[in-house]
Parts: C-alpha cells; structure tokens; sequence
C-alpha cells in the first residue's frame, strides 16, 4: 500500500495478482492511511470479506475461486484499488459491479485488460 510508484498516487503494488486456492497475499502498511478492504459486490459467493483496519499489515489465505476486488477505504475515490484472481478463470469488465467511483472503474477495467 503506498502513496505513489510508477504507476501513480495511491496504489497497491503490484495491482493485479493471479493465485491459487489456498495461497496467501499480505498486505504491508508501507505508509501510514491505508487499509485493505474487500469492495462492496466484489467478493465470490462463500468466501470472506476482508476487512483490514487503518495502518495494519494482514495476510489473508484465500480459499474460493474467483475475482477479488481490494480498496483502501480513504482512497477509494482516488482510484486506490486492486484486483486478486484466484484460481484459472478469468474475469472481465462485466464481472464489475455498478456504481464504482471513477477512478476506480478506470483502474479496476485497465487491470482486466493487462
């Protein structure tokens, strides 16, 4: 979670992962303000919300297949977003939920396209 790379202001990095079921990420509060947090409608059926509080490092196991889509709740708006897959379907911009802040849509759907 940090407040600028390459890529630009407020980002995860790396934005996009594919992993198995099974597989851990962590999310490192590299900076202070930032959390990890599942986005409203971008949780697969059966599998747990994440749910990080301000400034704490967490590592979650994810055990359902499907698309995740991650904030950072005081950044949402500013596009501070990322996208997790787990397992070997692939999602698309279809796959996005309705009512996305701008930025965010913006990012989430350049990810899909990478």
């Amino acid at each position: 979670m940090l407040n600028r790379n390459a890529n630009g202001s407020m980002v995860y990095d790396p934005p996009y992962l594919n992993v198995q079921v099974g597989d851990s990420v962590s999310f490192l509060a590299t900076r202070p303000g930032h959390n990890a947090v599942s986005i409203d409608g971008m949780v697969p059926h059966g599998a747990t919300p994440i749910n990080g509080k301000l400034n704490e490092e967490i590592t979650v196991t994810f055990e359902v297949e499907g698309l995740y889509g991650i904030k950072c709740t005081p950044h949402y708006a500013m596009g501070m977003v990322m996208l997790i897959e787990v397992g070997e379907q692939k999602a698309s911009a279809d796959d996005l939920p309705q009512g996305l802040p701008k930025r965010a849509e913006e990012r989430l759907q350049a990810y899909l396209e990478r």
